[in-house]
């Protein structure tokens, strides 16, 4: 008879040393990863809420302008080539029209930029917002805090109506509103620029 020995061997111990640092390195880069985009999809998430924000006082805005009349955008004017008394064709920051329904009192409704970060609830230097006055009242700010207008424009065509004016306004009444500015991220330092540019056409026929 012959004896035969068999031996087994395991891992050693800088073999189950190199194994678990490698699988805490990987776990480590996992949970990372995951972290970062939890906190992207929480940033997304805040910076859409203020998108819709201004997306439903735009909206509103808009809403009205076409369905009232009497569009003036002279006021604030920065220049005017080729336009009616009451256009702007170079863009302005202010712009009145009489809603719908306003009967015989002629009381505009007034839309502006207003750059005072201080009327505008804001701390930042070169904030800015949109007001609007309406029925004759004081100006009431309808953007959010979060949000930081930096430019708001009007350009308006056709206002004047028919050929009692020089030159000949034959042109349906339309107010374009351009807004650029930019929203905070989430627990972050950086920002997101927006430029919104929307159109509204006169809805009463004014040819």
């Amino acid at each position: 008879m012959s004896n035969s020995t068999t031996t087994s061997r395991g891992f050693t111990l800088v073999e189950m040393v190199v194994s678990v640092a490698l699988f805490a390195i990987v776990m480590l880069v996992c949970v990372s990863t995951l972290l970062a985009l939890t906190a992207a999809n929480r940033k997304v998430h805040a910076l859409q809420s203020v998108m819709d924000n201004l997306n439903v006082t735009l909206d509103g805005m808009v809403r009205d302008i076409r369905m009232g009349s009497v569009y003036d955008a002279s006021a604030a004017c920065s220049s005017n080539p080729g336009g009616g008394p009451k256009d702007c064709t170079q863009g302005g920051t202010q712009f009145s029209y009489e809603p719908y329904g306003n009967g015989p009192s002629g009381i505009a409704t007034v839309y502006k930029f207003d750059n005072n970060p201080g009327d505008c609830g804001q701390s930042a230097v070169a904030a800015g917002c949109i007001v609007r006055s309406k029925n004759g009242g004081p100006f009431q700010v309808i953007t959010s805090p979060q949000v930081q207008i930096q430019s708001l424009q009007f350009f308006l065509v056709g206002a004047s109506k028919g050929c009692s004016v020089t030159p000949c306004d034959l042109t349906q009444p339309k107010v374009v509103i351009e807004i650029k500015g930019t929203a905070p991220v989430l627990n972050s330092a950086a920002k997101s620029t927006f430029h919104i540019q929307v159109t509204a056409v006169q809805r009463l026929l004014d040819l």
